[in-house]
């Protein structure tokens, strides 16, 4: 059976679309509080769950825009000033930013066969936040690098 509007009924499909709208942004509401994003707390816990306690910084040069007109491309290069021999060697490197949803951004495997210990990439910034990347080496130590880079809006600030 089907109500006419001008009898002043509602029409199924009417309900429906509300009930389905309601449900859309009840469920948006839910989501929200998880699209916080990192900051240096959750960068420093990441670093303790990686390497045990927060290095110095030193020995991992980080090569990143000052500047970024544009968050959705900005390129990274890093090294680290360590030995890259059979008996110390970096392991890994790990890259995290402070102001995205998640402090991830990646990680750089090595071996002694790497001869160095380089990388370079571009990431996704979420606005104007430090950028760590931390160098886990084969005797349990740690070398870190960080800087800061802003994030502008087309070039009109950020």
């Amino acid at each position: 059976m089907q109500v006419n509007i001008e009898d002043g009924g509602i029409r199924r499909r009417s309900v429906l679309f509300s009930l389905g709208g309601g449900a859309a942004v009840v469920a948006g509401l839910t989501v929200i509080p998880g699209l916080a994003n990192a900051d240096e707390a959750a960068v420093t816990e990441a670093i303790k769950g990686m390497v045990g306690d927060v290095p110095d910084e030193s020995g991992v040069a980080l090569d990143l825009p000052e500047i970024a007109e544009n968050g959705n491309t900005v390129p990274l290069s890093f090294t680290v000033d360590a030995p890259m021999g059979e008996d110390l060697y970096v392991k890994d490197v790990m890259v995290m930013a402070d102001g995205n949803p998640s402090p991830d951004v990646a990680v750089f495997h090595f071996t002694p066969m790497s001869g160095v210990a380089a990388g370079s990439t571009r990431m996704r910034l979420a606005g104007t936040q430090n950028v760590v990347a931390v160098a886990r080496l084969s005797d349990g130590t740690a070398l870190m690098g960080s800087k800061q880079v802003k994030v502008t809006i087309g070039g009109c600030g950020g």
